[in-house]
């Protein structure tokens, strides 16, 4: 069901909008007051282009299209900081992943909840003006590798963009929220995602897709913002030789793959995040994502670079011709990507003005290049890794140790397929010359599978799970903790070493915002939103949000005050997988808008949460062969959203403690015919067996015991 919810009569929506406007007379008048009040998102080129002009807005992802995610707004700063308090808050009614950046424009805020639900609001209040739920189906979040997420809108002339998890591209009516316009931008049939905000370029509204675990062949495309007509589209994946290629990017492309990649879902190469534009240079820039399988063994056998895997392309706007590319990872085999945050700006290096472009993908490098033609112009690893020595400069690829693509035995890596950063984005200050990093530090280990069969709609890794479970034993899963590890990092790009760093409690944390005001704000994986000074990393202020945060903050301003905004509830990709660790903090879900503003005292409502899990699995009565086939399905089937060796991160029920373990009948019910798939869970007996499927449930029924008895012991909190 698609539903444009009105939250009030038109007539009092019509006259808030007035409102949100600066159209009350008792207000000051703003210097060089428009004659005309603009209509709802009235955002055009000239005015994306010069977002510097406007530091009371935030009109697209990272603010201004070099995606620095710097604000040049200085009333909140490290002498008033301490002042601030919460203004608002709004509560978006979804128990997944929040993870988008706000756009405020004119006095109001879109932003986006889990599920690619869309809301309005007063900017000043909170007040809620409409909201578009897309109707996703809920089982879609079976192909959704990491939460059924949504990391925001794009604006462009009176329409709000968004991309819907199930792969439609939908245009509503900023005032209304009407949809105007919807798009299938990829393939229904095939396991495609959408989780990125959108970019509007010149009227052509730029959206990529995720999927690359499950098989697919990624690709950007461009839709008029009038019509929602595809202008153009950019293949990152060549296809198969014998039906030709799309255009002579592929055909280079081509020569770098061997075998028959097509025939394993098409390769990968997923967009799903990282987009930068240079108005001077009229250059789009994207980050491309793993492949399929994550094992190049598998995917390409006899090696090969692999273009355009884990690499950032170049790309012109208006075409989608291709201009140029570098590639980070060479070949990747460890899930890789280049789809972290892309940030442009001006540095002097070596004594010279260079127009640069920066990120930190996952695999633990920071890449400084020259945005105009990609040439490497500095590289080092912001977090310890294991798996290559360093980038050699003048060829541009990293130095691999012997072992690390694991062909012969299993090798222990740093950083884990999670990255040393992951999709959280990252921003520099000018003012400090800094680039504050939300960085990992999480081991895996890779080794080759016993046996690989390409299955169609799950995740194929081409690794073997089981090897990369957790041990069985609690001390070991204990002694692991240590080693699971995140931090705020600030780095210099000149020099390509820290400046400081903040230690964080658990991992998994929120993207950063920076400030004019000497002021770096992130969320944390503990459920604390903290702002610290942005030269030295001193912890000023922080506010406790009563959920894990991820996404990044922002900052706006209306009449004269300013306003920090940050969307919070815990999700993602880990909080899912890694429910070992997150269980025993005991982080809720709280889906949120908080927004800040000096002198504000609001306070929010007590949570009652009990993360607890109740354990009574009946008798175990498979043999250890069944439990151990099980358990390599678990790995494949169900791990990515029942969490690894079946600990949930409880944002998802835990299948140790689900009353279906007594009942063979009813859990086929759910896990093949999909009994449960208005609630999320999608049917999956064209993957799993009724074999297997009782192989799946006396792993779990394993694992349930071994819960109880680590529960009796009391050796954790569960």
């Amino acid at each position: 069901m698609r539903t444009a919810e009105l939250a009030t009569p038109m007539g009092v929506v019509l006259a808030m909008l007035l409102s949100m406007l600066g159209c009350e007379s008792d207000r000051p008048e703003p210097a060089e007051r428009p004659a005309v009040e603009p209509a709802p998102a009235a955002v055009d080129a000239a005015r994306l282009t010069a977002a510097d002009g406007e530091p009371g807005s935030w009109m697209s992802y990272g603010r201004t299209y070099s995606e620095q995610r710097y604000s040049p707004l200085e009333q909140i700063n490290t002498e008033t900081v301490g002042e601030l308090g919460l203004a608002w808050s709004f509560d978006l009614e979804t128990e997944r992943g929040i993870e988008a950046t706000s756009l405020v424009v004119d006095g109001v805020m879109y932003t986006t909840s889990a599920w690619s639900i869309v809301h309005a609001l007063d900017a000043r209040t909170g007040e809620p003006l409409w909201r578009y739920d897309p109707g996703v189906a809920k089982d879609k979040a079976r192909h959704a590798c990491c939460d059924a997420v949504n990391r925001g809108v794009a604006v462009w002339q009176g329409q709000v963009f968004v991309g819907a998890l199930d792969g439609r591209l939908l245009a509503l009516d900023a005032a209304t929220g009407k949809l105007n316009w919807e798009v299938a931008t990829v393939d229904p049939a095939l396991p495609y995602t959408i989780t990125g905000a959108p970019r509007v370029i010149r009227g052509k509204v730029l959206i990529g897709n995720g999927g690359a675990e499950f098989g697919v062949r990624g690709f950007l495309g461009a839709y008029d913002a009038n019509t929602g007509e595809r202008v153009w589209r950019f293949y990152t994946v060549p296809g198969n030789p014998e039906l030709g290629f799309e255009n002579a990017a592929m055909a280079m492309a081509a020569k770098t793959w061997n075998g028959k990649w097509w025939e394993l879902g098409g390769g990968g190469g997923t967009v799903w995040d990282a987009m930068a534009y240079d108005p001077e240079l009229d250059l789009l820039y994207i980050g491309v994502g793993n492949g399929t399988p994550w094992n190049q063994e598998i995917r390409s056998p006899g090696g090969g670079d692999n273009l355009f895997l884990s690499s950032i392309v170049a790309l012109r706007p208006d075409t989608g011709e291709y201009v140029w590319h570098y590639q980070t990872t060479p070949g990747e085999s460890w899930d890789y990507t280049a789809t972290q945050h892309i940030i442009l700006a001006d540095l002097e290096l070596d004594g010279k003005p260079r127009q640069v472009l920066m990120q930190a993908p996952k695999n633990g490098f920071f890449y400084v290049l020259d945005r105009r033609d990609g040439t490497l112009l500095s590289a080092d690893n912001y977090i310890n890794i294991t798996w290559a020595t360093h980038v050699d400069v003048k060829t541009g690829r990293p130095v691999e140790v012997p072992g690390a693509r694991y062909k012969d035995s299993p090798f222990l890596m740093f950083p884990s397929y999670l990255g040393g950063h992951n999709w959280h984005p990252m921003s520099y200050n000018p003012d400090t010359g800094l680039v504050y990093i939300p960085a990992l530090d999480i081991p895996a280990n890779y080794a080759q599978p016993e046996k690989f069969r390409y299955r169609p709609g799950i995740t194929n890794l081409g690794t073997d799970g089981i090897l990369a479970g957790l041990p069985d034993s609690q001390a070991e899963r204990d002694a692991m903790r240590p080693l699971v590890a995140g931090r705020l990092l600030a780095w210099n790009p000149k020099t390509q070493k820290e400046a400081w760093r903040v230690e964080h409690k658990g991992s998994w944390n929120g993207g950063t915002l920076t400030t004019a005001g000497n002021l770096v704000f992130q969320g944390t994986a503990d459920g604390r939103f903290v702002a610290y000074s942005a030269d030295e990393g001193k912890r000023l202020w922080d506010f406790p949000a009563q959920t894990g945060i991820v996404a990044p903050a922002m900052t706006y301003e209306i009449d004269g005050e300013q306003y920090v905004s940050l969307n919070v509830g815990w999700g993602g990709a880990f909080a899912l997988v890694f429910g070992e660790f997150v269980q025993a903090e005991s982080i809720p879900n709280v889906s949120r808008v908080l927004t800040f503003k000096l002198g504000a005292t609001g306070q929010l409502p007590a949570v009652d949460w009990q993360p607890t899990v109740s354990f009574d699995p009946p008798p175990q009565t498979a043999d250890d062969e069944t439990i151990r086939e099980g358990f390599a399905e678990y790995q494949d089937v169900c791990m990515g959203c029942h969490g690894l060796n079946a600990v949930s991160g409880l944002l998802i029920p835990d299948l140790r403690g689900s009353a279906l373990l007594h009942d063979q009948t009813g859990w086929d019910a759910v896990v093949r015919n999909g009994a449960l798939r208005e609630n999320g869970m999608a049917a999956f007996g064209d993957q799993v067996s009724p074999e297997q499927s009782r192989a799946i449930r006396a792993y779990v029924i394993q694992q349930a015991w071994r819960g109880l008895e680590v529960q009796k012991t009391g050796l954790t909190r569960r």
